[in-house]
């Protein structure tokens, strides 16, 4: 055995399997079958699904301070008075007869 190569990483086919499926995912390019098959390993293999959690906790941590202040902020409802709505109604309905005025004319 070589000095660079002291410890033998076992792996089981599962895992190796889970490394494909895991690059796939990361590329974009995994289908449902993939992802079904990739949470079925998860579920099945402890050192698998401890990998998981450390990825989506290293994640999480990055997208929390970027999202948070997004996600707490209410949206803002503008509140229109009654004479804004009757005003809004009669310039809709201006606009509805004068294209209908103006397709009867282009019709003649």
């Amino acid at each position: 055995m070589s000095k660079d190569n002291r410890y033998i990483i076992r792996r089981t086919l599962s895992q190796e399997r889970f490394e494909v499926l895991w690059k796939k995912r990361s590329n974009g390019q995994a289908t449902l079958k993939d992802l079904t098959e990739m949470d079925e390993i998860i579920n099945r293999d402890a050192g698998v699904r401890q990998f998981v959690l450390e990825e989506m906790e290293g994640k999480d941590d990055l997208n929390d301070n970027n999202d948070m202040p997004n996600m707490l902020q209410q949206p803002t409802v503008s509140h229109q008075s009654i004479t804004a709505k009757i005003k809004a109604f009669f310039n809709r309905l201006f606009n509805i007869i004068a294209a209908n005025h103006k397709l009867t004319s282009a019709n003649l």
